[in-house]
């Protein structure tokens, strides 16, 4: 993947991400459909803080591994705004990551590690996308729960 195409995939990813929960508002930053589960202001941060991760990870030294603390800080966030302003912040990272390196430097192999292998460090980029929708998908759930609409991701209605 060249670095534009990585941008472009990025910018899509946090177009959807953006559309498809843009019902959600600031009173609803707090629910969660049990206890025990992300708030949807959790579930924000937690995308957010995943996109950062890959991104870091992509050509950093290490993973960063530490999930309980990584838990609570996204468990932490409790205002919706906060967490979407963290979500914008990560892309903005990621992009940075995406045009700071070439497309001979994504193709290059991470090093033996826990989470992905040896694979092209491009493959991040679909990590985030995947992960991310996942997210989505769960969000429409608590968008549901809340009696709002969830509208279509990929196009305005």
């Amino acid at each position: 993947m060249t670095p534009e195409e990585i941008k472009a995939a990025l910018e899509a990813m946090r177009e959807y991400f953006n559309r498809s929960t843009r019902p959600l508002q600031e009173e609803h930053s707090t629910f969660a459909p049990r206890e025990g589960l992300y708030t949807v202001a959790g579930q924000v941060a937690h995308v957010a803080q995943t996109v950062e991760w890959f991104a870091e990870a992509a050509f950093g030294d290490n993973w960063r591994m530490e999930f309980e603390a990584m838990d609570k800080e996204v468990r932490d966030v409790t205002s919706l705004a906060a967490a979407r302003a963290w979500f914008e912040k990560a892309v903005d990272a990621a992009i940075c990551v995406a045009q700071s390196h070439t497309q001979e430097e994504w193709a290059s192999r991470f090093p033996p590690n826990p989470i992905v292998g040896e694979v092209p460090r491009y493959t991040v980029v679909g990590a985030i996308t995947e992960h991310t929708a996942h997210h989505r998908g769960a969000l429409t759930v608590y968008q549901r729960l809340l009696g709002l609409t969830p509208p279509m991701p990929y196009a305005d209605m």
